[in-house]
């Protein structure tokens, strides 16, 4: 199997049981638990961020390059990735709801856990990997070989201030 299909599959891997984590609590804390449901989700957010910190930290890119860098670190930037793809979630059932008058259950549905859903993840998928774990891939492709000297001017190989 290709090394980015690998990847691929145990990113999403991590997501489904983290997506499980999350909805699960969720629904206990709301039903059982009997919390509001801003407090729930707040709660099942947190512990579905963590399971896939931990799941893709341990896991699916155990061996990247920035693999041991701080945990604390990773978590925030992991937790702060996660937020945005939440965000892109929420912006898709808002447009659709309140922009287009979508306003039906199943097109709900459809802007927020499927439209959403697939630009957040494609979002989480490309932070995770280049803010939060640095592949050598990611790291190669931004730093080529033959890059130029960050302490030169450009386009004069004079020294600058700060070199």
């Amino acid at each position: 199997m290709r090394p980015g299909a690998r990847e691929l599959l145990g990113f999403a891997a991590v997501g489904v049981c983290a997506y499980a984590v999350d909805l699960g609590l969720f629904l206990w804390l709301r039903g059982p638990g009997g919390l509001g449901p801003m407090t729930a989700k707040t709660l099942s957010f947190a512990a579905g961020c963590t399971v896939a910190y931990a799941g893709n930290a341990l896991g699916t890119y155990r061996r990247a390059a920035g693999a041991h860098a701080s945990r604390l670190r990773q978590y925030a930037v992991f937790c702060a990735v996660n937020v945005a793809g939440a965000l892109v979630q929420l912006t898709c059932l808002a447009v659709s709801h309140y922009g287009l008058g979508l306003t039906s259950r199943r097109a709900d549905t459809v802007s927020g856990a499927v439209v959403g859903m697939a630009l957040a993840t494609v979002l989480r998928f490309w932070g995770t990997r280049t803010l939060v774990f640095r592949t050598r891939t990611t790291r190669t492709a931004r730093a080529p070989q033959d890059a130029p000297d960050p302490r030169t001017a450009p386009g004069t190989g004079q020294a600058t201030w700060t070199g």
